[in-house]
């Protein structure tokens, strides 16, 4: 069906193709508090570069230096070292006009008389693109494309016209638009509850809302019934956190949370796996979760929370909150994780929150111990982590309030699931021209340069 295709190599099509800095030229040493911005590999986890990770900043003197690895919207971004494989395009929509990339990246100038960033992206995301991508690459010690460059420039992908083109990045890029708008909306379901969370139990806002006589009225709080204030006391009492509401009292986590439960799962049964590549270091939902036979790991039910415990995991935030299996389905991952759940009538998200929670996240990290590299938390250190003991009714009134939050969340990522497998079905078959967009020209508004 592709018969009036042809093929092109990326030098042909291609305006520039280029390395980023060399290694010791970019350091933390050299990182400003704001300049120009360099792009790592986790800004490229979509086809677009993502700008809502925040940056590293160098200033605009050294950017200038270094001028062969300054990247501008529009161009195609490869990581070459480490992560390979990866592959986004700098949006028209970007927050900024001038980027540098990192010594792990080069990157391409498309020609755009000839081609598109975005189904440059597109062809170096089907499993035939990444096929090619990777056939020049070395497994000894970091993961590389050997002569990244060079290789890219002698790569051949299809190349329909500009019309198509575009018609089929049209037709990706919307599903894609449509998964990033879950994804923000998820997150942002989940900043709400984690903000109820830190006013609650962290800053005990309502409480401080009552001492100073502004309760019921104070819009800066969140916004609850007024008969939630009545549950709180009115008075803060010294404890060894520091303040606390009157009646709350302090205990150990091991009292309020159980730490690694016992979870029964028989030695060769398929079950839900996930694996520590896919555990998110935003939002709750993990990214892709498989069968698989199960040997040995740490074991979990839906309403559990999962934390990474060894480094760069933990320090990177990766945490989740099972709410994916099917019931009475038991799932499995890594050794590495460590899985916590609420005692009742505490509601199974309160110890997510906890786990993302600013104070519990530095006790952990403070607790690692093990060689360089290799350091870890052990579960049994956590005992030694205290938090207010939240009466009954508090408990079960957060819960009413954060649930909805967290079912809208996995509802919406859910939906995101499906729209990313409706994409994944149909990228190879757009851009090998299996499935052929109709009049292209009209269906993209007549628009032809």
């Amino acid at each position: 069906m592709a018969g009036e295709w042809r093929k092109a190599r990326i030098e042909e099509v291609a305006e520039r193709v280029a390395m980023g800095p060399f290694g010791s030229s970019i350091k933390v040493e050299t990182f400003v508090s704001s300049g120009v911005p360099v792009i790592s590999g986790q800004h490229l986890h979509g086809a677009k570069v993502d700008d809502s990770v925040g940056y590293n900043f160098i200033s605009e003197h050294h950017a200038d230096r270094l001028k062969n690895a300054n990247v501008q919207r529009g161009d195609v971004i490869f990581t070459h070292r480490g992560n390979i494989g990866q592959v986004a395009y700098i949006p028209e929509a970007s927050q900024f006009e001038r980027y540098v990339i990192s010594q792990s990246q080069f990157y391409m100038r498309c020609d755009r008389s000839k081609v598109i960033p975005e189904f440059v992206v597109a062809y170096f995301k089907t499993p035939e693109g990444q096929h090619r991508l990777l056939a020049n690459t070395s497994q000894v010690g970091v993961p590389s494309i050997a002569q990244p460059v060079t290789y890219l420039r002698t790569v051949e992908i299809p190349l329909p016209s500009l019309p198509e083109q575009r018609a089929i990045a049209h037709i990706l890029g919307t599903l894609d638009d449509k998964i990033e708008l879950n994804r923000r909306m998820s997150e942002t379901l989940e900043v709400m509850a984690r903000a109820l969370f830190k006013s609650w139990f962290v800053d005990f806002g309502p409480v401080r809302a009552k001492l100073k006589g502004r309760w019921r009225r104070d819009e800066s709080l969140p916004g609850l019934p007024a008969h939630f204030y009545d549950l709180f006391p009115d008075r803060l009492v010294d404890s060894e956190l520091g303040e606390i509401p009157e009646g709350w009292g302090v205990a150990p986590l091991t009292e309020i949370v159980d730490v690694n439960p016992t979870r029964s799962l028989h030695k060769g049964q398929i079950a839900p796996y996930l694996d520590m590549a896919n555990m998110p270091t935003r939002g709750h939902v993990p990214t892709d979760v498989v069968n698989r036979e199960f040997g040995s790991g740490m074991r979990f039910v839906n309403g559990d929370t999962l934390l990474a415990r060894i480094t760069p995991c933990l320090e990177n935030g990766k945490t989740a909150f099972v709410d994916f299996l099917g019931e009475g389905q038991v799932g499995w991952g890594s050794t590495e994780y460590i899985v916590l759940r609420p005692k009742p009538p505490l509601p199974e998200e309160y110890a997510y929150c906890l786990a993302r929670s600013d104070v519990f996240r530095e006790f952990v990290i403070q607790s690692m111990t093990g060689t360089s590299g290799r350091q870890r938390v052990q579960a049994n250190s956590l005992g030694h982590f205290q938090l207010v003991r939240v009466p009954k009714l508090v408990g079960a009134m957060f819960g009413r309030s954060i649930k909805p939050l967290f079912a809208l969340s996995s509802a919406v990522a859910q939906e995101s699931r499906t729209l990313a497998a409706l994409r994944d079905a149909l990228l190879p078959k757009l851009i090998s021209g299996e499935l052929r967009v109709k009049d292209a020209e009209k269906f993209i508004g007549g628009t032809l340069t």
